[in-house]
Protein backbone atom coordinates (compact mmCIF):
# COMPACT_ATOMS: atom_id res chain seq x y z
CA UNK A 1 0.00 0.00 0.00
CA UNK A 2 1.07 3.85 -0.76
CA UNK A 3 0.70 6.89 0.58
CA UNK A 4 -0.40 9.83 -1.41
CA UNK A 5 1.20 13.05 -1.12
CA UNK A 6 -0.32 16.91 -2.58
CA UNK A 7 -3.73 16.41 -3.86
CA UNK A 8 -4.71 13.01 -3.02
CA UNK A 9 -3.71 13.15 0.58
CA UNK A 10 -4.79 10.58 2.38
CA UNK A 11 -5.84 8.12 0.26
CA UNK A 12 -4.64 4.48 0.32
CA UNK A 13 -4.15 2.98 -3.24
CA UNK A 14 -3.24 -1.11 -2.95
CA UNK A 15 -0.36 -2.25 -5.29
CA UNK A 16 -2.71 -5.12 -7.47
CA UNK A 17 0.21 -7.08 -9.00
CA UNK A 18 -2.92 -7.85 -11.62
CA UNK A 19 -4.42 -4.35 -11.95
CA UNK A 20 -2.83 -3.89 -15.30
CA UNK A 21 -2.65 -7.18 -16.80
CA UNK A 22 -4.53 -8.24 -19.38
CA UNK A 23 -6.94 -11.41 -19.97
CA UNK A 24 -5.56 -13.86 -22.25
CA UNK A 25 -6.92 -12.45 -26.15
CA UNK A 26 -8.01 -8.87 -24.73
CA UNK A 27 -6.56 -5.68 -26.13
CA UNK A 28 -4.07 -7.20 -28.54
CA UNK A 29 -5.55 -5.47 -31.53
CA UNK A 30 -7.54 -6.34 -34.34
CA UNK A 31 -4.73 -8.52 -36.05
CA UNK A 32 -4.75 -12.13 -36.87
CA UNK A 33 -6.02 -13.95 -33.84
CA UNK A 34 -3.03 -15.61 -32.49
CA UNK A 35 -3.84 -19.17 -30.64
CA UNK A 36 -0.68 -19.87 -28.43
CA UNK A 37 -0.23 -23.59 -28.96
CA UNK A 38 -1.23 -26.51 -26.69
CA UNK A 39 1.15 -28.38 -25.03
CA UNK A 40 1.24 -31.97 -24.53
CA UNK A 41 0.65 -33.83 -22.35
CA UNK A 42 3.33 -34.51 -19.92
CA UNK A 43 5.49 -31.67 -21.85
CA UNK A 44 4.37 -28.78 -19.33
CA UNK A 45 7.01 -26.19 -18.57
CA UNK A 46 8.63 -25.48 -15.30
CA UNK A 47 6.62 -22.51 -14.89
CA UNK A 48 3.25 -23.84 -15.39
CA UNK A 49 3.67 -27.04 -13.09
CA UNK A 50 5.27 -24.42 -10.24
CA UNK A 51 2.03 -21.90 -10.64
CA UNK A 52 -0.50 -25.00 -10.67
CA UNK A 53 1.02 -26.95 -7.83
CA UNK A 54 0.90 -23.11 -5.99
CA UNK A 55 -3.09 -23.09 -6.93
CA UNK A 56 -3.46 -26.11 -5.87
CA UNK A 57 -1.45 -26.12 -2.34
CA UNK A 58 -3.43 -22.81 -1.79
CA UNK A 59 -7.07 -24.81 -2.92
CA UNK A 60 -6.09 -27.49 -0.59
CA UNK A 61 -4.99 -24.55 2.59
CA UNK A 62 -7.62 -24.11 5.02
CA UNK A 63 -8.17 -20.42 4.66
CA UNK A 64 -9.69 -21.08 0.62
CA UNK A 65 -12.01 -23.57 2.46
CA UNK A 66 -13.10 -20.99 5.01
CA UNK A 67 -13.35 -18.34 2.12
CA UNK A 68 -14.96 -21.01 0.02
CA UNK A 69 -17.56 -22.41 3.56
CA UNK A 70 -18.64 -18.64 4.40
CA UNK A 71 -19.58 -17.94 0.81
CA UNK A 72 -21.96 -21.31 0.45
CA UNK A 73 -23.11 -20.71 3.60
CA UNK A 74 -24.64 -17.59 2.28
CA UNK A 75 -25.61 -18.23 -1.30
CA UNK A 76 -26.88 -21.69 -0.71
CA UNK A 77 -30.33 -20.20 1.73
CA UNK A 78 -30.11 -16.88 -0.14
CA UNK A 79 -30.78 -18.79 -3.35
CA UNK A 80 -32.89 -21.20 -2.02
CA UNK A 81 -35.07 -18.83 -0.08
CA UNK A 82 -35.34 -16.37 -3.07
CA UNK A 83 -36.21 -18.92 -5.50
CA UNK A 84 -38.77 -20.13 -3.18
CA UNK A 85 -40.47 -16.47 -2.58
CA UNK A 86 -40.38 -16.06 -6.68
CA UNK A 87 -42.37 -19.37 -7.01
CA UNK A 88 -44.81 -18.40 -4.47
CA UNK A 89 -45.08 -15.57 -6.12
CA UNK A 90 -45.74 -17.22 -9.84
CA UNK A 91 -47.92 -19.64 -8.39
CA UNK A 92 -50.29 -17.53 -5.86
CA UNK A 93 -50.68 -15.34 -9.59
CA UNK A 94 -52.18 -18.30 -11.76
CA UNK A 95 -53.86 -20.71 -8.66
CA UNK A 96 -55.53 -17.70 -6.59
CA UNK A 97 -56.36 -14.86 -9.13
CA UNK A 98 -59.14 -13.84 -6.49
CA UNK A 99 -56.47 -13.24 -3.98
CA UNK A 100 -54.12 -11.57 -5.57
CA UNK A 101 -57.29 -9.71 -7.42
CA UNK A 102 -58.22 -8.29 -3.43
CA UNK A 103 -57.37 -4.55 -3.20
CA UNK A 104 -55.36 -3.24 -0.81
CA UNK A 105 -55.84 0.34 -0.96
CA UNK A 106 -57.54 2.14 -3.97
CA UNK A 107 -56.37 0.52 -7.08
CA UNK A 108 -53.15 -1.21 -5.67
CA UNK A 109 -53.75 -4.76 -5.14
CA UNK A 110 -51.99 -7.72 -3.68
CA UNK A 111 -50.38 -9.04 -7.22
CA UNK A 112 -48.92 -5.45 -7.40
CA UNK A 113 -47.40 -5.10 -4.13
CA UNK A 114 -46.26 -9.22 -4.33
CA UNK A 115 -44.64 -8.13 -7.78
CA UNK A 116 -42.70 -4.66 -6.33
CA UNK A 117 -42.34 -7.32 -3.55
CA UNK A 118 -39.96 -9.32 -5.55
CA UNK A 119 -37.50 -6.22 -6.75
CA UNK A 120 -37.48 -4.83 -3.29
CA UNK A 121 -35.57 -8.48 -2.62
CA UNK A 122 -33.78 -8.67 -5.27
CA UNK A 123 -32.08 -4.85 -4.14
CA UNK A 124 -32.10 -6.29 -1.00
CA UNK A 125 -30.43 -9.63 -1.52
CA UNK A 126 -28.27 -7.61 -3.66
CA UNK A 127 -27.03 -5.76 -0.71
CA UNK A 128 -26.53 -7.80 1.42
CA UNK A 129 -24.22 -10.44 -0.89
CA UNK A 130 -22.56 -7.45 -1.33
CA UNK A 131 -22.07 -6.31 2.68
CA UNK A 132 -21.52 -10.12 3.33
CA UNK A 133 -18.41 -10.13 0.76
CA UNK A 134 -17.29 -7.15 2.13
CA UNK A 135 -17.33 -8.17 5.71
CA UNK A 136 -16.97 -11.97 5.89
CA UNK A 137 -14.54 -12.92 2.76
CA UNK A 138 -12.93 -10.26 0.54
CA UNK A 139 -9.99 -9.42 3.50
CA UNK A 140 -9.28 -13.59 3.65
CA UNK A 141 -9.36 -13.70 -0.43
CA UNK A 142 -7.43 -10.64 -0.83
CA UNK A 143 -4.66 -12.13 1.68
CA UNK A 144 -5.00 -15.47 -0.52
CA UNK A 145 -4.52 -13.66 -3.41
CA UNK A 146 -1.14 -11.99 -2.22
CA UNK A 147 -0.04 -15.44 -1.08
CA UNK A 148 -0.24 -16.63 -3.83
CA UNK A 149 1.78 -13.63 -5.43
CA UNK A 150 4.33 -13.87 -3.08
CA UNK A 151 4.77 -17.91 -3.78
CA UNK A 152 5.01 -17.28 -7.41
CA UNK A 153 7.45 -14.38 -6.82
CA UNK A 154 10.00 -16.34 -4.46
CA UNK A 155 9.83 -19.40 -7.23
CA UNK A 156 10.07 -17.34 -10.15
CA UNK A 157 13.33 -15.83 -8.14
CA UNK A 158 14.89 -19.39 -7.35
CA UNK A 159 14.32 -19.85 -11.07
CA UNK A 160 16.16 -17.44 -12.28
CA UNK A 161 18.65 -17.45 -9.25
CA UNK A 162 19.04 -21.12 -10.56
CA UNK A 163 19.35 -20.17 -14.11
CA UNK A 164 22.51 -17.11 -13.23
CA UNK A 165 24.59 -20.18 -11.42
Amino acid sequence: MEKHEGRDAGTIRLDDPWYDALAVGWGEGEEAETVPPRPVAGDRPASASGASDIYLEVQRSAAFQEVRSRYRRFVVPATAGFFLWYVAYVVAATAAPGIMARPVVGSINVALLAGLGQFLSTFLLTWAYARHARLRRDRAALDLRWTVFEQERDRERIRTWEAGR
